[in-house]
């Protein structure tokens, strides 16, 4: 009896951990396929994040205007197109921030278009070009062609200044920010009326106030100086030497 229980218990031994072993494989077997079958699921799963990021990618790129709804059949406009048609229809400079809002660009891809139309007004001999103005893009004529608009324009007399106030101007122009003893001392008369009548015309503005006994007010030119004058910043003035009459 011991015996046979001996060799039931010896086969019982023998037997289990070959089953054990035999269920092991299989379980191995079916990890290792498993293993083997999760990368071929891992770029489907990636995909959409990449075209994520390539749509991100595109919707940033500049050129990806919404077009209205009410444009007549067959009608597709440019970017450059649309850049043009507002600069000729604004009657003031636009900022690039301004203007690639409006037409629904980024500024560098705005600057890149208002270069390539400069180039083909330039080859089409076109007589204006898109310039920088007070900080921002205007459309203008060159200045080749004043002799034939002088002809056509005639400003309105409130627009006209006189010698004393273009005089007054000048010296606030190049000395600013300056206080109105100084305007006063390098012309020699009282110069209040004068600063009121720049003022009133939004070529002069007040600044500050100057850090001496009393603290008088400081005066400086306007964006609206730049345009009527034709200049993007205040350092585009002609230099002292530049305006000197020849002998």
């Amino acid at each position: 009896m011991d015996e046979i229980m001996t060799e039931e218990n010896l086969a019982a031994s023998t037997g289990n951990p070959t089953s054990e072993t035999g269920d092991g494989d299989e379980q191995n077997d079916i990890i290792e396929q498993t293993n083997d079958s999760e990368p071929a699921t891992e770029p489907a799963d990636e995909q959409p994040a990449q075209d994520v990021g390539a749509q991100a990618e595109t919707e940033t790129s500049g050129d990806q205007q919404s077009q209205p709804t009410d444009l007549p059949p067959g009608f597709e406009p440019t970017v450059e197109s649309v850049v043009e048609a507002v600069l000729f229809a604004s009657d003031e400079s636009l900022t690039p921030a301004r203007l690639s809002e409006i037409v629904g660009t980024n500024v560098r891809q705005l600057r890149k278009h208002i270069d390539d139309l400069n180039e083909k007004y330039k080859a089409n001999n076109n007589a204006f070009r898109i310039e920088q103005i007070a900080g921002g893009y205007q459309m203008l004529t060159l200045s080749e062609y004043n002799h034939w608009l002088k002809k056509l324009v005639r400003a309105r007399d409130d627009g006209k200044l006189s010698q004393p106030a273009l005089e007054t101007l000048a010296i606030i122009a190049y000395k600013q920010p300056i206080i109105r003893a100084d305007i006063e001392a390098i012309r020699g008369v009282a110069a209040g009326e004068m600063i009121r009548n720049l003022m009133y015309k939004g070529l002069v503005k007040i600044t500050g106030r100057a850090e001496i006994v009393g603290r008088p007010m400081l005066y400086g030119t306007t964006k609206k100086f730049l345009e009527v004058f034709g200049l993007n910043t205040i350092k585009d003035l002609p230099k002292a030497e530049e305006l000197k009459k020849p002998e």
